[in-house]
């Protein structure tokens, strides 16, 4: 059956791209977007209130990301992007449904797995929460595009709430690294995703354990460009906006999130809490 042309001629590029994610993780995906596409507006919602997402249920997380995807049409977003692993790999089809094609719906997970498929001919390792490695959903993407891969996926759940509460270059997380790294299920890999958009804020730590061993893929970047490629595609791209905004939205307000942020976006931005 023919592919349905999506047809998004009643959005406009001056409209924002919204961001979701459970907590901090999905800055590094919203900081490389910033980067990457300087001239756009911003919409961030951080679901800290019910972070970490990888130890709920399929449907808690399908309650969390559809009332979050709803908010953030109701802000006029032009584009949705899934900023967290553990959304994509148990809502992304419920959050599709819900936009109902309004908008493109951008994940971290399937980007990800095209490319490593293409470019990489080896075995290849996942650390990712628990509910994205019951999924399967990595090593089911990355084989569909190519089917001599070997995907090894290891759930890694004390990673994201050491990173919540801020332990980034603490021995703690040293300890945890070194204990999740060394495990048996990682020890023939030449590549190594960070299944979970917190991870990259400890890419430094993961390639020190490594030194040039492991390729660490770097998901935001990937991400941002496939976000590029559809509102291009779309011609969605804002590239005459003088003065872009980035709003904050959280279901509760973290320390660890505001200083995150600030690190990433410059003190002066925008938190604002909204209980959905």
């Amino acid at each position: 059956m023919k592919k349905k042309k999506q047809d998004f001629s009643h959005l406009s590029a001056q409209q924002p791209i919204g961001i979701f994610d459970s907590g901090v993780g999905g800055l590094t995906v919203a900081k490389e977007i910033k980067r990457l596409l300087p001239h756009e507006d911003l919409i961030y919602f951080g679901d800290t209130k019910h972070l970490p997402y990888g130890d709920k249920s399929k449907e808690a997380i399908v309650e969390y990301s559809s009332k979050i995807t709803n908010f953030l049409l109701e802000k006029n977003c032009k584009a949705i992007v899934i900023a967290c692993n553990t959304a994509t790999a148990n809502a992304l089809a419920e959050v599709q449904d819900l936009v109902a094609e309004k908008v493109p719906v951008i994940d971290v997970i399937n980007p990800v797995a095209e490319k490593v498929s293409y470019e990489i001919h080896n075995n290849v390792g996942v650390i990712a929460t628990k509910a994205t490695v019951n999924s399967g959903l990595y090593r089911k993407s990355i084989r569909k595009h190519n089917k001599f891969i070997k995907v090894d996926e290891l759930a890694t759940p004390l990673l994201v709430p050491a990173i919540e509460e801020g332990f980034k270059n603490h021995p703690i997380t040293h300890a945890i690294i070194y204990n999740y790294l060394s495990n048996s299920k990682l020890k023939n890999i030449e590549t190594l995703i960070l299944g979970c958009t917190h991870y990259p804020l400890l890419i430094d730590e993961i390639k020190q354990y490594y030194g040039n061993r492991v390729r660490v893929i770097d998901s935001p970047n990937i991400v941002a460009n496939q976000l590029k490629m559809i509102l291009e595609k779309h011609h969605l791209l804002n590239d005459h906006n003088p003065k872009p905004t980035t709003h904050f939205y959280l279901s509760d307000i973290t320390k660890n999130f505001e200083k995150i942020s600030k690190k990433f976006f410059g003190k002066s931005i925008d938190l604002e809490l909204k209980v959905l």
